[in-house]
């Protein structure tokens, strides 16, 4: 190949100039200029070039002799391979070349000719691999450029036998369905959902490909009709992605194209899109399809496409005069006061929640049971069973701290016996960053407890400044006014300290230094996920195991800064207060961070880099662009794909909401259900519409997402059952019917829950003030399980704290065996491959091996004629040669004739 080619010269080989010919015309922007070749993947980046600014003669010969610079000798434009003038050197300067334009380069132009440099070698090396590659002209001062790669059936089919890609043979078997009720229940359910069902090309449910791993030496099994379209855009794009990681320069060492595009050689790489979404024209694309039928508000109803992608109470009777709610200002008031809060906590604090507790609980280890079971499905339908493990090609800044330890060592005389160890970082290496990491992931927890206890303190310290209004309205709206405040308070500082925690979580993983992008994401999804999740439930564990344990009792009260009461419960209990603080934290989480966020923060970062580019690029005409935007372009310009890690974040929090506190809030489900028809749809516009096309990656499963989950599904077994043993009030009522009532009901149980504090106890300088019941209150009843004032061990535990605390402990075990029981249970009763797919495995197997015995045979067959007609023909060989003896023999006789008869014999054999 003639590598000139790099330089504007005429094409040879497989390398592509876009200075030869006009401007790009190429169908629908996915093609090479011969509307032949498509685009399988597009790298870019920005170019500036050294222009001429001064003209150097006789009068000024200092650049010429400033040392320590660089300089080529150029006509506007550097270029390789021009010769390099060294006057200080002695040589001799051709005559010709006197009059030429020499430019010195500084720092910034130095780097940009370094740059031109590794990206000429580097699209040199990846036409060595077989790839085809057609660039853009340079035409402007500085701007915007792009090479697009296309990969010919050479490389796609060494490629697709090197990573044992499964493709499609010619053999074609019927999918077995399940018969019976089930058959006839699953027609059913599929007449009913007709509606729903996206209106995209269905394939045929009933006949399936044998699909096998490619082989070139087995190419006539597989339903090869056209070369250009067996391989689908998805495996042409990923093919090549491998190969662009693989291929590597010599400058710094570069290893691929991510290590490029962190040296800002290049800016950016990825595939195109199958076209544009919406626009005049009638062609039907796979994206626009998408957009249609998955990327729109108005087919929420449809499913995916998934093949493209308590009344004691209130009773005005007993009136039980309750202690002051705080010191000095606050008076003594009436239980029957607080009756609209309890019988709204009687809708969540009944023997009902038990049950739903105990049928969530089962349903989180059902939905991963059938999420093993579709994810089995999807792999047996995409091909996907049997993966082998891929080897994975290091990160950049892997590559970068091993040269850094290499060319530390390079100087090292002495023979080290761990001389593997050179070649890879060890424990040693990593030692700062683990430290790092174990340092600042302790001091976020801790900011985070922190960020809590200051929203305690400010509950504590707005209750008290409330109290001491004059307004009867504020003081007894004191405790909605705090809750509802503190609340949002909370939220704002959980969606700052989300955004942080995110940043912190990529940085601490950075300085790791892990070798892998597996081991990068896993470690990064552990950190972010142990951050977000403190962050996250920190104020709920406050509220539902930690506040009004703490309080103390009338006249021994625990203050916090020597004047502060801690915060009690409501009259109800705090399952209320729970209730709303998950309920505002769920839904403030999904509204703004879910759906605001992704909606607005990828439209500014799309604006920003429009207006950046804008000042950036000097408006010069292209002569060799289109009017209209190709699709590299149009791609170019859209964000680029930075992974999924944020999306499963948001579905796994969410899923610790709806099974962590369910118990508390029992519409968390409904919740998550309204929000996950409008996730679906928001996130499916922003990869059609937003983002750029990501690159094809094969797995086998979810990894350690489903690992995630599963550890919430049995934590969310034990939070409910110290959420409804500790913080609801089942256990007492239940301790108080069947041990304390004298007729089994429930009359007398909250006089049971009250104790009795005699006012005279109180401290001096906490009665309250300017009271009209100080004269006439005697005794005032506080909730806790305490003994009389009348009693010789007053105010302690009574007999029934330890017994109810004694149930409570009693309920979490049983509960939580119980519930771990029925788990392990479903977990059995449901196979994690489905039946169906099993048998089709195993006759997959079965119709492989009698597929190859047939096409082995018809070869062995066709194999067999060969050679019986290449025995008839030496037969025929023989009889001709004894009549050429013959011939011969009468060569006296008659030489034409014999000549002829040999002429004859000759041509027929």
């Amino acid at each position: 190949m003639d590598h000139e080619g790099l330089h504007g010269l005429p094409i040879i080989n497989n390398y592509l100039d876009g200075t030869q010919g006009g401007a790009v015309d190429s169908v629908s922007g996915m093609h090479f200029r011969d509307s032949k070749r498509k685009v399988d993947y597009v790298l870019a980046y920005h170019y500036r070039k050294r222009l001429a600014q001064h003209q150097h003669g006789a009068s000024s010969p200092e650049p010429m002799n400033r040392a320590g610079s660089m300089t080529v000798v150029s006509n506007g434009e550097t270029r390789k391979g021009r010769l390099k003038l060294q006057p200080d050197s002695g040589q001799h300067i051709p005559q010709e070349l006197l009059g030429a334009q020499v430019i010195e380069l500084g720092p910034l132009e130095t780097l940009e000719e370094e740059k031109r440099l590794q990206r000429e070698e580097y699209e040199r090396n990846l036409v060595a691999a077989g790839l085809e590659i057609e660039k853009d002209a340079e035409n402007k001062s500085q701007g915007l450029s792009f090479v697009r790669i296309h990969a010919p059936w050479q490389v796609l089919s060494r490629e697709a036998e090197l990573h044992k890609i499964k493709m499609p043979t010619k053999k074609m078997y019927e999918i077995k369905e399940e018969g019976g009720i089930l058959k006839k229940l699953n027609k059913i359910w599929c007449k009913l959902t007709e509606p729903l069902q996206p209106q995209v090309p269905q394939e045929n449910t009933k006949m399936k490909s044998l699909s096998y791993p490619f082989s070139r030496e087995k190419i006539y099994l597989y339903n090869i009709r056209d070369k250009d379209t067996f391989f689908d855009n998805a495996t042409r794009s990923r093919i090549v992605h491998e190969i662009l990681k693989r291929t590597s320069t010599k400058a710094r060492n570069s290893m691929g194209i991510n290590t490029l595009i962190a040296n800002n050689v290049y800016d950016a790489a990825y595939p195109l899109h199958d076209g544009e979404y919406e626009g005049q024209n009638d062609d039907m694309n796979e994206r626009k399809l998408l957009y249609q039928e998955w990327a729109r508000y108005g087919v929420f109803y449809k499913f995916q496409p998934i093949d493209l992608i308590s009344k004691e109470m209130c009773d005005q009777r007993n009136a039980f005069t309750m202690c002051p709610l705080c010191d000095k200002f606050c008076d003594y008031w009436n239980l029957s006061s607080a009756c609209a809060t309890a019988r709204a906590s009687h809708l969540f604090d009944n023997p009902a929640t038990v049950f739903f507790s105990i049928f969530m609980a089962l349903w989180a280890t059902m939905f991963l049971e059938q999420w093993k079971r579709l994810q089995m499905r999807l792999s047996y339908f995409w091909d996907l069973t049997g993966l082998e493990e891929e080897e994975e090609h290091p990160r950049p800044e892997y590559e970068t701290k091993l040269l850094q330890k290499k060319l530390k060592n390079k100087n090292t005389t002495t023979e080290d016996p761990n001389e593997d160890e050179k070649d890879k970082l060890t424990w040693n290496d990593r030692i700062p960053g683990y430290a790092a990491n174990c340092g600042l992931i302790l001091f976020m927890i801790m900011l985070t407890f922190s960020a809590v206890f200051g929203v305690i303190v400010y509950r504590i310290t707005t209750a008290a400044a409330l109290s001491f209004s004059t307004h009867e309205t504020t003081r007894s709206n004191v405790r909605v006014t705090v809750t509802a405040t503190a609340v949002i308070i909370n939220l704002v500082v959980i969606l700052i300290l989300d955004e942080i925690y995110g940043a912190v979580a990529k940085w601490l993983t950075e300085i790791e230094v892990p070798k892998t992008e597996k081991a990068f994401e896993e470690r990064l999804i552990l950190k972010a996920f142990l951050l977000k999740f403190v962050n996250s439930y920190a104020p709920i564990f406050y509220v539902a195991f930690f506040k009004g344990r703490f309080v103390g009792r009338p006249g021994h009260y625990v203050y916090v800064f020597d004047g502060y009461r801690m915060e009690e419960c409501a009259p109800g209990g705090c399952l209320m207060e729970l209730c709303i603080q998950l309920s505002i934290i769920m839904l403030g989480k999904q509204l703004i961070q879910n759906n605001l966020f992704e909606i607005g923060i990828p439209k500014l970062k799309k604006l920003f880099r429009k207006l950046k580019d804008g000042r950036t690029e000097p408006k010069e005409m292209n002569t060799n662009q289109s009017k209209d935007p190709q699709q590299w372009d149009l791609d170019y310009s859209l964000e680029p794909f930075t992974g999924l890690t944020p999306e499963y974040m948001e579905m796994i929090i969410q899923f610790g909401f709806v099974t962590l506190f369910v118990a508390s809030f029992p519409l968390a489900p409904l919740f998550a259900l309204l929000n996950n028809i409008i996730e679906v749809r928001l996130d499916a516009k922003k990869f059609v519409t937003e983002l750029r096309r990501p690159d094809t990656v094969r797995a086998k499963d979810i990894g350690i997402w489903y690992n995630i989950l599963s550890g919430i599904g049995k934590l969310s077994v034990i939070i409910n059952a110290f959420v409804i043993a500790v913080t609801s009030d089942f256990i007492p009522r239940l301790m108080y019917q069947y041990a304390y009532s004298q007729n089994g009901t429930m009359h007398g149980f909250i006089n049971h829950t009250l104790s009795y504090f005699n006012v005279s106890h109180l401290k001096a300088g906490t009665q309250p003030e300017n009271s009209p019941f100080a004269q006439d209150v005697l005794f005032c009843r506080f909730k806790d399980y305490r003994e009389p004032p009348w009693s010789p061990n007053q105010y302690e535990f009574s007999k029934q704290y330890w017994a109810v605390l004694s149930a409570r402990l009693a309920f979490v075990i049983l509960f939580q065996n119980l519930v771990m029981f029925l788990s392990v249970l479903v977990d059995w009763m449901i196979p994690d491959i489905p039946k169906d797919i099993s048998e089709q495995i195993k006759k997959e197997k079965s119709v492989l091996v009698d597929f190859f015995l047939k096409e082995e045979h018809e070869k062995l067959k066709l194999i067999e004629s060969f050679i019986t007609r290449d025995k008839h023909k030496q037969k025929s060989g023989t009889k001709d040669q004894k009549s050429r003896a013959a011939s011969f023999c009468q060569f006296d006789r008659s030489q034409k004739g014999s000549v002829a008869s040999f002429s004859s014999q000759h041509t027929e054999v």
